[in-house]
């Protein structure tokens, strides 16, 4: 126990883990951002997907002011949020074999694009048959995940394997297994998750580098603006009609 506010203790250990990831995956930051660079410079298709709270991170990326127009949620039902009722049923699917097959085969994905796909622990079924069959289909797989899962825990997928054995990039999160930074003598369970504060900043970290590296290539970035400020609102119509094709959350 900490003489110190759990405030400032919360606040210092994600401060700590995002110079972490700023010092430790800056590598993978600038390969990711270029990889979507590349995809959007070629014509491909952007997509996130995320599950249960991992999915807060995915839905931070789309159709909002300051990111890119073409980033779009790829939605499995019942497990995008933590709205499903009763909750842990989102938590249950994320076991089931099969799923995440049939959801991609029914999606616009194709060859050529890119899926950001978010998991913590990286060792549901969900996430992993999600990036093994993404990459069977021709899409660039960029997880994003805790490594240290792969060698505290076990994978729930057939195959033994977690999410990091299937992508074409990987971008650690450093979070610690459990998912919380502080304790509490009088408290008998870890607490203070710092997973959706870094995995939100690693992710923008990446959408800037994207943005940089296609305006780097003479390509004007597809961003959005804000609709509160003036202007906002006729500059993202603009955006959205000349890339309808490669926008799904229009309709």
């Amino acid at each position: 126990m900490s003489d110190r506010a759990p405030a400032d203790q919360f606040l210092d250990a994600a401060i700590d883990l995002l110079r972490t990831i700023r010092d430790e995956e800056a590598d993978s930051i600038t390969a990711a951002g270029n990889l979507l660079a590349d995809t959007v410079a070629g014509g491909g298709q952007l997509f996130a997907f995320g599950a249960g709270h991992s999915s807060l991170a995915a839905q931070d990326l789309v159709y909002r002011a300051g990111g890119l127009a073409l980033m779009n949620l790829l939605v499995v039902p019942g497990v995008v949020g933590v709205d499903v009722m009763p909750a842990p049923l989102g938590s249950a699917l994320e076991r089931v074999d099969g799923l995440a097959s049939a959801v991609l085969d029914s999606s616009p994905l194709r060859a050529g694009d890119a899926l950001l796909i978010i998991s913590l622990s990286g060792r549901n079924a969900l996430p992993v048959e999600m990036a093994l069959h993404a990459r069977a289909l021709g899409v660039k797989v960029i997880g994003v995940t805790s490594v240290a899962y792969a060698s505290q825990t076990t994978s729930r997928h057939s195959s033994g394997t977690f999410l990091k054995d299937h992508c074409d990039l990987v971008l650690d999160s450093r979070i610690a297994v459990g998912d919380a930074e502080l304790t509490h003598d009088a408290i008998p369970a870890p607490f203070a998750p710092a997973s959706t504060v870094v995995t939100s900043a690693l992710l923008q970290a990446v959408m800037a580098t994207t943005a940089t590296a296609l305006a780097d290539r003479g390509i004007e970035p597809p961003l959005l603006r804000s609709g509160n400020v003036d202007g906002g609102h006729d500059w993202n119509t603009r955006v959205m009609e000349q890339y309808a094709d490669r926008i799904f959350y229009r309709h």
